[in-house]
């Protein structure tokens, strides 16, 4: 089997595989929209792979596999830098949600301690009423 082919399948697969991870909605639009964009321009490269030499050298890059090679690093440098950014933007979310947990937590046993004192009020005054009306 030519790469070539072998390249056009396996995009295919892969766009297969995003559409499916959409509709069970397991994969966020934001990034399926840039997966589907790379599978979509994939595909007609693995089909005709002339377009990627006839790129490469318009882009005054020696070969076709150079070119992907250096656009594949491109993309993961992207990638992770998105997830770097992502990550960040989670971590700070985390610790605000846990600062405002905390200080809930804190003022509903502040309510928790002063119901209990109410509540130790109320039934010393009952006893306090049973007593006088006892006598």
């Amino acid at each position: 089997m030519q790469l070539s082919v072998l390249t056009s399948i396996t995009s295919l697969l892969v766009l297969g595989s995003i559409l499916e991870l959409l509709r069970r909605q397991q994969l966020r639009e934001k990034y399926a929209a840039i997966w589907l964009a790379i599978g979509l321009v994939v595909v007609p490269v693995g089909f005709f792979p002339s377009l990627l030499d006839g790129i490469a050298h318009n882009l005054g890059v020696a070969s076709g596999a150079s070119l992907v090679l250096f656009a594949g690093f491109i993309l993961v440098l992207l990638v992770s830098l998105h997830l770097s950014w992502e990550s960040s933007r989670l971590e700070e979310e985390t610790r605000t949600l846990a600062e405002d947990i905390a200080l809930l937590r804190t003022t509903l046993e502040q309510q928790g301690s002063a119901l209990a004192e109410l509540r130790e009020e109320l039934h010393q005054g009952q006893t306090d009423n049973h007593e006088v009306s006892a006598r």
